[in-house]
């Protein structure tokens, strides 16, 4: 690790040895991007082509959820559990739950698979030592994470898969990661970089808002600027067949819901700036079948949108819009809003477009308010949106303010990407 590195996020300590998958570089595979064409092939598929090598000899725990699927929709644990290959003792269920029955927030709970008998654990809201004897106690060797990230710094899965790590290290556990593409592309980041003070489960480490990263790709960044004192004993398992610049729609791949308020990769789109507004008393859309692209309360007006068009942000156009929450906020209020309709996703800035609705939505609407918990400040990472819009300042004035931290991260995240 270089000193300028290091230097971006305050970290000490070298990197640790990392464990090889046929590839050149420490913790990566070989075969990282091919042809633009044709279907997308994930790491569980090229694990299994390789015949489950890296899982030889090995007692193996898998954490995972319904996106956890072949290209023929079958979920890997079952096909896992069926190969004689490998030793699959048990399951590790994340927010939602290992079958994604549970809102946002909530577990399924522990108890066994139905379908293979396999023990399932709830490891969610366990980190550290605690997660560490959950991985003891289950009899694993090897730690199997397979998760569909949406590409934002507080979707949970990517702080699961860190949690994971860190306790794996204390267990003296192996990690594999298989990896999925981001759906919403990787050819930047975008975003304010999250400040230590502000960590929490929607943000453990300082990285952007919207990390332009795979699940791969932020484990060997974890595990090589955040782990470096303790890192865990990492493979990754690359895709084929991704690029950079590509949406999920492009892969080839089923889209399975990654969350119960993430139905569509068009949800994923909007998801880096619209859940800005879970620290607002707007609703973000939960308890619509459009969560995330639709914004609003009781009381608002047209004036939102067209303040919001004004703007002319890049990639995107805002419709007046009405709507009833069936459940979460405002559950059974009319309200009116916004809608965001993506007309070039290459352009669309998803954070800018949070920041701009979030300006206007405080410029025109009398009612605008933050959570009394400054939630807010978790999601961005530091109290410097909140204090900005307050204060009065405009979109090019906020995102300007965060410009020299994110090329920092910028920096250090080209030394992690696998993909062309």
């Amino acid at each position: 690790m270089t000193v300028s590195r290091r230097g971006v996020l305050g970290l000490a300590g070298a990197m640790g040895a990392l464990g090889t998958v046929g590839a050149a570089e420490p913790g990566r595979t070989a075969g990282a991007s091919g042809p633009r064409g044709g279907r997308v092939r994930t790491g569980f598929e090229r694990l299994a082509a390789d015949g489950y090598g890296v899982l030889a000899g090995q007692k193996v725990g898998v954490v995972t959820n319904p996106t956890g699927i072949t290209a023929d929709a079958r979920h890997l644990v079952d096909v896992l559990h069926a190969d004689a290959r490998v030793e699959l003792v048990a399951v590790f269920g994340p927010e939602h739950g290992f079958r994604g029955t549970a809102q946002a927030g909530d577990a399924e709970g522990a108890g066994r698979d139905p379908a293979t008998g396999l023990s399932v654990y709830d490891t969610y809201g366990l980190s550290g030592q605690r997660l560490a004897d959950v991985f003891t106690a289950a009899g694993i060797d090897t730690v199997v994470f397979d998760i569909q990230d949406v590409g934002a710094r507080f979707y949970t899965y990517i702080w699961t898969l860190y949690d994971c790590m860190r306790a794996a290290a204390l267990a003296g556990k192996a990690v594999v990661v298989l990896d999925r593409p981001n759906p919403v592309g990787g050819r930047r980041a975008a975003g304010p970089v999250l400040r230590r003070p502000y960590a929490s489960f929607v943000g453990r480490e300082p990285i952007a808002l919207a990390h332009g990263m795979t699940a791969a790709e932020l484990a060997l960044l974890f595990n090589g600027e955040f782990l470096a004192d303790h890192p865990v004993r990492l493979r990754t398992v690359s895709m084929s067949g991704w690029r950079r610049g590509s949406f999920f729609g492009e892969t080839g791949l089923p889209w399975v819901p990654p969350s119960p308020n993430m139905p569509t990769a068009d949800t994923a789109l909007a998801y880096a700036g619209t859940c800005l507004f879970e620290g607002t008393n707007l609703s973000e859309g939960r308890g619509t079948t459009t969560p995330f692209e639709v914004l609003g309360a009781p009381g608002v007006d047209r004036r939102w949108a067209e303040a919001a068009n004004a703007l002319e942000l890049p990639g995107v156009w805002f419709r007046e819009a009405y709507f009833t929450p069936t459940f979460s906020r405002h559950m059974g209020k009319v309200c009116g809003g916004v809608r965001l309709i993506v007309h070039d996703r290459e352009s669309f800035d998803p954070v800018l477009a949070g920041i701009g609705l979030l300006v206007t939505a405080r410029r025109t609407w009398s009612g605008f308010g933050w959570r009394a918990d400054h939630w807010i400040d978790r999601l961005t990472g530091s109290d410097r949106v909140r204090t900005m819009v307050d204060a009065g300042a405009g979109v090019e004035e906020i995102a300007g303010d965060w410009a020299a931290e994110l090329a920092r991260f910028e920096a250090v995240r080209r030394q992690y990407l696998l993909y062309a």
